[in-house]
């Protein structure tokens, strides 16, 4: 049965957009104006890389079996979806339309699946040991979220890497790194049964007889996207450095020791939290793949680019850290950077330069 799914965010959202399409269902996707009629006009394009394929393939979605439509959050039709996707940077819920649409889905009480790197903070209230603690101050605005039933809203690692090459249209999506997203189920049943049909569904698909990567699995386990917490860490908030950004790979490789100190200590975190080991992802399988992503993060490409506001999982984790009574001194400085740069910019807007 061909479902109906909402994705807010036709930049990286355009990656799981992709992979539905491909499986027969519908997609829209919900972005600027000026986006939205792009992509109605032409479609969305992602590059990918088969395994064992010297070079990327273009995946056009007027090729595929799903409809592809686009919409600006105002005019979306909530009655016609039995899922809602959440792949905008969490800095963006806050713009006011958004919010609105926000109000509604979380009225409509339909089922939200993220791929964000920010966990939504319903997400987070899932969890026990984090239902109670105070980690407002590492959202933007944390009131986008307060009207979600935790059970409702669920969690991908995204782990996929891709990004939009500046020199070609909004379309475009290239993918660097192909991984899967890595999904924690739902509270209710009949979620989960659809969540479980979409990745079966998605684990089906073929080009000209070959797999393709990027998959959606579902585990019961709510600590599974928590993996995703030492990768930011120790590679991602580290390209933020007081002076320009640096690769994933150099902040990784530049010293792989004290690395591994940072990664070691996020898992243990998660570890406190309920986490089990095999929840995880181990270091050298992180360090191993950070040594092709030669780009800054995009958090990194962000700041530097005079983003007065990015997503704070690096202060989401030194909160959680000093609640636990296990703060970090490392990863205390990167927040310290991060804070520095940002403030760096809002200074210099303030100040009329």
């Amino acid at each position: 049965m061909a479902r109906n799914i909402l994705i807010l965010g036709a930049s990286y959202g355009s990656l799981l957009a992709t992979k539905l399409l491909m499986a027969g269902h519908n997609v829209t996707l919900v972005c600027r104006m000026k986006t939205a009629d792009l992509i109605n006009r032409d479609g969305t394009e992602v590059r990918i890389k088969l395994r064992d394929e010297a070079v990327h393939r273009a995946i056009f979605s007027r090729d595929l079996p799903g409809k592809l439509d686009a919409t600006t959050p105002a005019e979306v039709d909530l009655s016609r979806y039995d899922l809602v996707g959440l792949a905008m940077q969490e800095p963006q819920y806050t713009n006011h339309t958004i919010r609105v649409l926000m109000i509604k889905i979380a009225e409509a009480k339909l089922p939200c699946l993220s791929i964000m790197n920010m966990p939504p903070l319903p997400y987070l209230k899932r969890i026990p040991a984090l239902a109670d603690m105070d980690l407002e101050e590492a959202y933007t605005n944390a009131l986008v979220w307060e009207r979600f039933k935790p059970g409702l809203v669920s969690l991908c690692s995204p782990d996929p890497q891709a990004f939009r090459p500046p020199e070609e249209a909004a379309n475009v999506l290239h993918v660097g790194l192909p991984t899967n997203f890595k999904a924690a189920a739902f509270e209710d049943p009949q979620h989960n049964k659809m969540l479980r049909e979409l990745e079966a569904d998605i684990d089906a698909v073929t080009l000209d007889g070959k797999d393709v990567p990027v998959k959606l699995k579902v585990f019961d386990s709510l600590f599974v996207p928590l993996a995703k917490w030492s990768m930011l860490l120790t590679g991602n908030y580290r390209c933020i450095t007081p002076h320009e950004p640096q690769s994933i790979r150099d902040a990784v490789h530049g010293d792989l020791k004290l690395s591994q100190s940072i990664y070691d200590h996020v898992d243990g975190i998660a570890r406190r939290l309920g986490a089990d080991p095999a929840d995880q992802v181990p270091f050298e399988k992180y360090a191993k793949a950070a040594e092709s992503l030669l780009k800054p993060s995009s958090a990194a490409r962000a700041v530097a680019a005079g983003a007065p506001f990015i997503e704070r999982v690096d202060l989401l984790v030194k909160l959680i850290s000093h609640e636990l009574g296990a703060p970090n001194a490392e990863i205390d400085r990167t927040v310290q950077t991060v804070d520095q740069k940002l403030n760096e910019k809002i200074v210099v807007g303030g100040s009329g330069a």
